[in-house]
């Protein structure tokens, strides 16, 4: 069954693409979730409109990301840990760390977003790539220090 698709799909096409899948993950999973519009010959005349609305949300999507990109570049995060008597830290600093303490910043990401290697067991200084986009990606700065006793 040919699908026109209006996401992304991993593995599958990109938005405004003409697939062909399996009739139920067409009626199933797809098209509930307008992820995708069956290729009939209605919407199969309408596919360049299609694709024009897509570009331009996909244009506009990516201003919006751009923003919040400078907005995360802008903010500086502190965080205490508990370190021993040789400054060896007690635990880490995770995505799911740096995702709540944007959220109390006012910037919603999600974990994923995060592109961290492994979690932080260092004091010092770090910056982790936050990828909104493919096109976008800010550069989140933090801090980690001692925790005052």
């Amino acid at each position: 069954m040919k699908v026109i698709l209006l996401e992304n799909i991993d593995k599958l096409g990109i938005k405004g693409e003409i697939v062909n899948v399996k009739r139920g993950y067409a009626r199933n999973y797809l098209v509930p979730r307008d992820y995708a519009l069956y290729a009939t010959p209605y919407n199969m005349k309408r596919l360049g409109s299609i694709q024009e609305e897509l570009k331009v949300a996909e244009e506009k999507k990516i201003i919006e990301l751009k923003i919040l990109a400078e907005k995360i570049a802008s903010i500086k995060l502190t965080f205490n840990r508990k370190v021993d008597d040789q400054g060896t830290m007690f635990g880490s600093v995770s995505e799911n760390d740096l995702v709540h303490a944007l959220k109390l910043e006012g910037v919603e990401v999600h974990r994923s977003t995060m592109q961290m290697e492994h979690h932080i067991k260092e004091l010092g200084e770090h910056s982790v790539h936050v990828r909104l986009h493919k096109d976008v990606v800010a550069n989140l700065s933090f801090v980690v220090q001692a925790e005052a006793e």
